[in-house]
């Protein structure tokens, strides 16, 4: 979806969303000062305020202004790409840190870096008609030129995505482990979509936090790798790093803006900006330059001088393949068993899906996948009843998963279902790697966060979430 954010709520055409409130219900201070009578408010035909004084004085009033911290603690709005304009998590903001990069004093310059998303890139890909491996290189190119110094490092978040699949691997067999001291161990729900994640924390609160997984999406693994361990490669602290992300989801930045994901010693985020594929069109339009027409770049990599040619994905879908991961390993971990293919068994609809592992007619783990917040709600309304026969749900707020996210590019002339069955098939063309079978994986775990049990790795790579009160307003009352 191509279309820039507005000064508004801004809900994606994905016809999936919960109750979006008519107003924003943040609440505003109101500055009372001594000796002054009420006041009326006249509004110009530019859109700004005047209070008019009893004296007949007129003083402009400021706008209200929203971040995304006070979406996040707000209840007042559900939707599958909740979010609103923001300086910091726009591609304008990026052009800003080039152009300033080219005055400042080289030690008050940022060195940029950007981490570019699988399904994003896979999405540009089907737009520019060109293959994945030439997306990601002509991709690299382009924002390196930017603003004439360029963005320094381009990176791929498949990286990151390794550390998250692991430690949702371990988080699930430590659970079902402990299911019988814990009630609500089990199922375990997926952490990855921040959409789902803040529909959650707002609606379902401290019923439902305890059931989701700690583990950090592959975005704020990507933070902590590039605010940690890049940067004391780079012998910088990371308020020197300005880190950039490409996502195929809005809910992406309200992510990026959690307080969990805030370094106080640094003042400096592990995510400073997100931006969404669309808006990498925007740019590209902005500059005046067709991908397709730039010259190739070496694909980067953080972990040696020598340049990669080559990519690799997950299997298990175009969502992270969490699902098929966990499922596998506990499969081996738990019984014993060598799962090598996975059957899939549709249920109401093709983004509620169930995975069963039986042995002598006992069902062992039961699965399923649930996209879009129809299924959402009847997976939750189960867990209220006590009906859920799940161990594990991988949950994304978008139907059909993140590779539909709202912040992909619509292609013209195609229908959504035929233009999604392209991403997809990109997507899938790249060879997949095992993540236990990634070497620098291990020497990371071992070198930077000194094990896999390490605190370092728990502050690293897992999170925690928060109960948002909810706020009654005459918008949000059912009657």
């Amino acid at each position: 979806m191509a279309s820039r954010l507005s000064g508004a709520l801004r809900l994606a055409g994905l016809d999936d969303y919960i109750a979006p409130s008519q107003e924003c219900i943040k609440p505003v201070k109101v500055e009372k000062k001594p000796g002054k009578a009420a006041a009326k408010i006249k509004i110009e035909a530019d859109g700004s305020y005047f209070q008019i004084g009893q004296d007949g004085e007129a003083q402009k009033l400021e706008k209200a202004k929203i971040t995304l911290n006070d979406c996040l603690a707000c209840s007042g709005c559900i939707t599958s790409a909740e979010s609103v304009l923001i300086t910091q998590q726009s591609h304008e903001e990026l052009c800003k840190i080039l152009t300033s990069n080219k005055t400042a004093a080289p030690n008050e310059q940022k060195l940029v870096v950007v981490s570019v998303s699988p399904q994003s890139r896979a999405s540009l890909a089907v737009r520019c008609k060109l293959s994945v491996l030439e997306t990601a290189k002509k991709l690299t190119a382009f924002l390196k030129s930017l603003g004439k110094c360029g963005v320094h490092y381009v990176f791929d978040t498949t990286f990151s995505r390794n550390f998250s699949l692991l430690e949702s691997q371990k988080e699930f067999v430590k659970r079902f482990r402990k299911q019988a001291e814990d009630k609500k161990a089990l199922p375990m729900l997926a952490s990855a979509c921040p959409g789902w994640i803040c529909y959650a924390e707002k609606t379902h609160g401290s019923f439902i936090i305890p059931y989701i997984s700690t583990t950090k999406s592959p975005q704020q693994v990507m933070g902590s790798l590039i605010k940690g361990y890049f940067a004391e490669q780079q012998h910088l602290t990371p308020d020197q790093i300005y880190h950039v992300t490409v996502m195929p989801c809005y809910d992406k930045k309200l992510e990026a803006s959690r307080p969990d994901f805030f370094n106080q010693e640094y003042q400096t985020r592990d995510v400073d900006c997100v931006i969404t594929t669309g808006e990498v069109l925007k740019l590209l339009e902005q500059e005046g330059v067709s991908l397709s027409d730039v010259d190739p770049a070496p694909l980067d990599t953080m972990f040696s001088s020598a340049a990669e040619e080559e990519l690799t994905s997950h299997s298990g879908g175009g969502s992270g393949g969490y699902l098929e991961h966990i499922y596998k390993y506990a499969a081996k971990e738990l019984f014993g068993i060598q799962v090598d293919t996975i059957q899939y068994k549709p249920l109401k609809n093709k983004d509620f899906q169930e995975v069963t592992l039986e042995k002598d007619g006992v069902v062992l783990l039961q699965f399923a996948l649930a996209y879009g917040f129809r299924n959402i709600q009847n997976l939750v309304q189960k867990l209220k009843r006590g009906k859920s026969p799940y161990h594990y749900v991988e949950v994304m707020a978008c139907p059909s998963g993140c590779l539909n996210g709202g912040g992909q590019i619509e292609l013209e002339g195609e229908s959504s279902k035929d233009g999604l069955q392209q991403v997809e098939k990109l997507y899938n063309s790249l060879k997949a790697e095992i993540p236990e079978e990634n070497r620098t994986v291990t020497e990371l775990y071992e070198q930077w966060l000194g094990g896999t049990e390490s605190e370092k790795a728990g502050k690293a790579l897992h999170t925690e979430y928060h109960a948002v009160e909810k706020i009654s307003t005459g918008f949000n009352i059912k009657w």
